[in-house]
């Protein structure tokens, strides 16, 4: 249920304010190339023996940025980026922005990383900002990207599908029939019930929502007063671009659980049963984290889920969850208490939003949908149009691009990764689900 950006939020090293904005695209037409200056350039060489954990911390990196990362959690966050792209291999190359700051591609195993840096032009130059940027796996075709896919523990499904025709027409595809743990991804569904009742003037994307000051889910409308107002407009687009849960709450709630679940069959999910009914993200916070709650809901019958999700469920606070769950890491029951869809239920859902959102009308959820498209800009740089939806948990990650070329034509490609026993690797995962969408490009 956390957000998928550019990159895996964990994997993101912070810097003083200044030099976490990323640098400047150089302008359309330079006079001339920029030169990182010599010290510069030798501490940007000097980050392989960072990366390889044989640098030394405090001489290279500055005082405000050690403030803020210390070298347990730049050694923690190092090691997240190895376990996702395999061992550091070396510096590919430099594209400096200012002669102070650049954009460095790193070598792993199994992916290049971009990463922005910065120095300090003044007294030691030490490095005041390194950021990830975004991860391409090394995969050279889209036969290797599948190849690898179908290779990772657990299980994974896949599809790449061109539509347009009387029914998406399948380029690609592993176990793209079997329904998987999409995590938030689950949110197209209630995207697309808002965009059924805008397109019927049942609703206005302007139409306002107050707060009644109940408990939400993490996000940005968490302890917020009753009588806050919002619009859905604002509510869908921070439900599908950051994710936000406290936003998905309030949009499920307004729109009504019954109306949201009837969206199921329409928008093309094969078993809407599995999904029903239809939980919110603080319901399923509760039953994954309170343990009675959870054995005792899901030896329930639809019927008997409904009337525990409206009771007792309704009625636990937040505050009773095990925490202590969740710091673990560790998968919990993502095989039973989840949302579930199949790749080609995912192509499927974005067909439909692609049609029920051309012209004029479709402004405004296309806009929602594509404000962060999931993968790095140099992959979204080679379609016209890029829209997102991705979902994670421990043991669950899933990702759909809902893409048009450059010559108008319209693909779906939806890409899931479950492993209920232990955690799977996000960065990977999305490093692949990138490199697929770059080499699918017409």
């Amino acid at each position: 249920m956390r957000r998928l950006l550019l990159c895996v939020p964990a994997l993101l090293l912070a810097a003083p304010a200044a030099a976490q904005t990323p640098p400047a695209a150089p302008p359309a037409v330079s006079p001339a190339p920029v030169t990182a200056a010599p010290e510069f350039r030798a501490r940007v060489d000097a980050l392989a023996d960072i990366l390889s954990g044989k640098g030394d911390y405090d001489a290279y990196f500055s005082d405000e940025f050690r403030a803020q990362i210390p070298k347990a959690k730049f050694d923690e966050v190092n090691a997240q980026l190895t376990s996702a792209n395999g061992p550091f291999s070396d510096l590919q190359r430099l594209d400096a922005k200012t002669p102070w700051s650049g954009v460095i591609t790193v070598e792993y195993r199994d992916a290049l990383v971009d990463m922005a840096i910065a120095a300090d032009p003044a007294g030691e130059h030490k490095v005041i900002g390194l950021r990830v940027l975004g991860a391409t796996a090394r995969e050279a075709s889209l036969d290797a990207v599948g190849a690898t896919l179908r290779g990772l523990r657990g299980s994974s499904g896949y599809v790449l599908a061109k539509l347009g025709g009387p029914a998406p027409q399948v380029l690609m595809q592993h176990n793209a029939d079997t329904p998987f743990a999409i995590g938030s991804e689950f949110k197209l569904v209630i995207l697309a019930e808002l965009i059924r009742a805008t397109n019927a003037g049942e609703r206005k994307w302007d139409d306002i929502v107050t707060l009644d000051g109940k408990e939400l889910p993490g996000g940005g409308y968490h302890g917020k007063p009753a009588g806050t107002q919002v619009s859905l407009r604002e509510l869908a687009t921070q439900m599908i671009s950051i994710s936000d849960n406290s936003a998905t709450d309030i949009l499920l709630k307004t729109l009504g659980r019954a109306k949201v679940e009837a969206m199921m069959p329409v928008i093309g999910i094969k078993d809407p049963a599995r999904n029903r009914p239809f939980m919110g993200t603080a319901e399923v916070f509760k039953l994954k984290g309170i343990a009675d709650l959870r054995r005792r809901y899901l030896a329930q019958g639809e019927a008997g889920r409904r009337a525990m999700l409206d009771g007792e469920v309704a009625t636990t606070p937040l505050s009773a969850i095990d925490h202590a769950l969740f710091r673990s890491k560790q998968p919990l029951s993502p095989d039973t208490l989840e949302w579930f869809e199949s790749p080609n239920d995912l192509v499927r859902v974005m067909d439909w939003i692609r049609r029920n959102t051309e012209g004029p009308k479709g402004a405004d959820a296309r806009a929602i949908l594509s404000k962060n498209p999931g993968v790095p800009a140099l992959v979204a740089s080679k379609w016209q149009f890029v829209g997102y939806k991705g979902g994670s948990e421990p043991g669950v990650m899933a990702m759909t691009l809902l893409l048009q070329g450059k010559n108008g034509d319209w693909y779906v490609w939806s890409a899931s990764w479950n492993d209920p026993t232990q955690p799977v690797e996000n960065g990977r995962f999305a490093g692949l689900v990138g490199k697929a969408a770059e080499l699918a490009a017409p």
